[in-house]
């Protein structure tokens, strides 16, 4: 089934219920939509409420090719989000999607590849795991590290797929501290040089402290970041992001917003161009 990334459709949710605290999981019959859905890639969902005009951005957690749903894990943080959390199985909403630039499948075969989730940049990396496993099986090696702030979600879920090391703030559940404080303790982190690649996804400090390990270690990777969108496409330009220029790369790497250059860096968007950059690239 054809399906164009630039057409609303309205779509049956099956599923739309809390799994945390102000932490819920929808899922929704989005049929042809399912078909091209790359992890790293998110959907815009849409208010019923006209007043409402921006869409809320959501990453796609789980693609259900065989049912063509899609699984959407979200925040209540605002009145659409709001709206979306009254929801229930059988309602329709209009979702727009799957946009955005997701993450690089190819090229992992015999890698040991690094995960760093935070928060509700989780959801994302699931899909991913899972994407990996399903395409390199047993050739690739995957530890997973992901970071709450109180309660936890998708743990269970993750460790189909790899090694996994889970901390909070709160130190309600695993570790006591966020995902650097976890990687510079835990043992496995500090004696290992062998993480080929990274993928992350999570809030604007952690993916800064990230950008700083991983460099420091020597290992290639990407964030999808998370960023305040309008449009979803591209249209609006209210989602830039300062990223490097690749011929002053080398000289620029870990130079800090208010140290580079007007001519070493363009500005991005992250709805469009993104939401997955090369971690390097990115200025915090």
């Amino acid at each position: 089934m054809c399906h164009n990334p630039l057409n609303r459709v309205t779509c049956k949710i099956t599923q739309n219920v809390e799994i945390a605290s102000d932490i819920f999981d929808m899922i929704v019959e989005v049929g042809g939509m399912a078909d091209i859905a790359l992890p790293g890639q998110f959907a815009n969902l849409y208010c019923a409420d006209s007043a409402k005009l921006l869409p809320r951005p959501i990453s796609i957690c789980n693609v259900d090719r065989d049912n063509q749903t899609l699984r959407l894990i979200y925040a209540v943080v605002g009145e659409g989000t709001k709206d979306f959390a009254k929801l229930i199985a059988g309602d329709s909403i209009e979702i727009l999607g799957p946009l955005g630039k997701g993450f690089t499948l190819d090229g992992h075969m015999d890698s040991h590849v690094l995960i760093v989730g935070g928060g509700v940049g989780t959801p994302p990396l699931l899909q991913l795991a899972k994407t990996l496993k399903e395409k390199y099986a047993d050739k690739i090696t995957i530890t997973i590290v992901l970071g709450f702030r109180d309660d936890i979600y998708l743990s269970e879920e993750f460790k189909a797929y790899g090694q996994i090391y889970v901390g909070t703030d709160s130190g309600k559940h695993g570790y006591k501290g966020n995902v650097i404080q976890l990687m510079s303790d835990v043992e496995v982190f500090e004696t290992n040089d062998s993480f080929d690649y990274m993928f992350s996804c999570g809030p604007t400090p952690m993916l800064k402290g990230l950008q700083q390990y991983v460099h420091t270690k020597g290992i290639k990777g990407e964030f999808s970041l998370e960023e305040r969108m309008g449009c979803g496409f591209g249209g609006c330009v209210g989602c830039v992001v300062g990223i490097r220029n690749a011929d002053t790369m080398s000289e620029t790497v870990m130079k800090s917003k208010d140290d580079i250059e007007a001519n070493e860096f363009e500005y991005k968007k992250v709805c469009k161009d993104g939401p997955v950059f090369e971690y390097s690239e990115v200025i915090f």
